[in-house]
């Protein structure tokens, strides 16, 4: 599933070419929406929201939003107007079509039309934007009471909760328990510095919000300290990394990875 600083990137580009532009063709291919006339509504502005995509419209004296989620296979692809597409066209879930510029989205996991004054039916069930750009201490205060109201709660699964802080996917979280010294079965309650562990998630997440390719070691060479390495050997201490199969609620199982020394069980 994309990361938070993937979808900020996609937000931008589809910002980038849409914001501004007069759609003259709209084709959302989805049962609830596919009579939608979005022809001629103006695009405001995409915004993200944790791993979820706003897509603002002035559509006559109405101001709607196009709301989409990649899950686990969706992406935006931009090009121009009647190129090729770089993926089936069975599988476009929105066409959005503003003069040259064409934008398709492909096997998108959540496609919604709602009134912009309530866009908190889809998104308002998220913790704190890791990357919102106004990130402060009271954005920390909430995650950290939404964190701690499971304490023991496995850290890896609580980081990955979409309702407690936004943006964390499998590599951040995996990543940030490696940093914090933390096996990522370790309870909420007994990690020292909860703290740190949030603002070290939040600094991974805005250092790789404009990179073409995601480093949490600081060395392109080198670009996850545990991250898809399973049994090579521990940057820091050479022991193999290890992976399993985890999870604390049904269906939501993805592979961990940690380092046994540097991580070692609670």
């Amino acid at each position: 599933m994309p990361e938070g600083d993937t979808v900020r990137q996609t937000a931008a580009r589809l910002d980038r070419a849409l914001t501004g532009r007069e759609l003259t063709h709209a084709d959302l291919r989805v049962p609830r929406h596919a009579t939608a006339d979005l022809a001629g509504a103006e695009v405001l502005a995409t915004v993200p929201r944790g791993k979820h995509l706003l897509t603002r419209l002035r559509v006559r004296d109405e101001e709607l939003t196009l709301h989409t989620h990649l899950k686990m296979e969706g992406t935006w692809r931009i090009h121009r107007a009647g190129a090729r597409w770089e993926r089936p066209g069975h599988t476009a879930r929105v066409v959005l079509v503003a003069g040259e510029v064409e934008a398709v989205g492909f096997s998108l996991g959540a496609v919604d039309l709602v009134r912009t004054a309530d866009e908190s039916a889809v998104v308002g069930h998220l913790g704190p934007d890791l990357l919102d750009p106004g990130w402060g201490a009271d954005h920390l205060a909430e995650a950290l009471r939404r964190l701690r109201a499971a304490p023991d709660r496995p850290l890896r699964s609580a980081l990955l909760d979409q309702t407690d802080l936004a943006g964390i996917g499998n590599v951040y979280a995996a990543e940030v328990c490696f940093l914090a010294g933390l096996h990522p079965e370790t309870p909420v309650a007994a990690v020292p510095d909860l703290a740190a562990v949030v603002e070290s998630a939040h600094r991974l997440l805005v250092l790789n919000g404009d990179r073409p390719r995601r480093v949490t070691t600081g060395d392109p060479r080198s670009p996850s300290w545990v991250y898809g390495r399973a049994r090579q050997p521990c940057r820091r201490c050479g022991t193999p990394v290890r992976s399993a199969q985890s999870g604390d609620r049904p269906g939501q199982e993805r592979v961990s990875y940690w380092c046994p020394a540097c991580q070692p069980a609670p």
